[in-house]
């Protein structure tokens, strides 16, 4: 049976074709692609983590960001530095080890850029709120830190009170290894977390 070859010059084009779709090209917009050099004022009016959190139990972490500004912000980020950390054991194909995994991120916040979340257009005296619901997974004691921006390509300079940049915070955390201590109620059969 005698097989047809494609000629070079069209292989090529064909391989051309696959690579540009997989690097996202063939029109795609960039996400910061249209990201104009400005400078921005926020404000971090609320930032909640627990201090003390234990092993397997779900933590929420909030941070709300108002625009101080006079113009609509088009996006305004939360990068987040500290949900994992460096392990010092040799040999580790990756020695990034997760201190918590993210169960629940800001909804519709996903980026291209890790541990960096975003939401759309923020109005001038608009606050957004950036939730997170983890789940600690190593024990000990960390600082969780975070940054907030007004974009993703570092062309927009967010500026805080005072003209403050960056714009960051941060939680102390102690993370248990002990269970935490609970009852069932014998009416119900509910497992109830007793507050210590």
């Amino acid at each position: 049976m005698m097989r047809h070859r494609a000629p070079p010059s069209t292989l090529a084009a064909a391989a051309l074709a696959l690579t540009l779709a997989g690097c996202g090209g063939g029109g795609q917009a960039r996400q910061d692609g249209d990201e104009r050099s400005a400078t921005s004022t926020v404000e971090i009016t609320r930032a909640s983590f627990p201090a003390r959190q234990r092993l397997a139990e779900q933590a929420q972490m909030r941070i709300a960001v108002k625009n101080t500004g006079a113009e609509a912000l088009k996006d305004v980020a939360v990068t987040v530095d500290s949900f994992s950390r460096r392990s010092a054991q040799p040999g580790l194909a990756d020695s990034e080890r997760p201190i918590w995994i993210v169960d629940e991120a800001p909804g519709g916040g996903t980026t291209a850029v890790t541990n960096t979340w975003a939401l759309k257009g923020l109005a001038p005296g608009e606050t957004k709120t950036f939730r997170w619901t983890l789940t600690p997974i190593d024990a000990g004691s960390y600082r969780v830190t975070y940054t907030v921006g007004t974009g993703l390509d570092g062309k927009a300079d967010a500026r805080g009170a005072g003209g403050r940049s960056p714009v960051t915070g941060s939680f102390a955390v102690r993370v248990s290894s002990e269970p935490a201590t609970a009852r069932v109620d014998p009416e119900t059969g509910d497992v109830e977390r007793i507050e210590e």
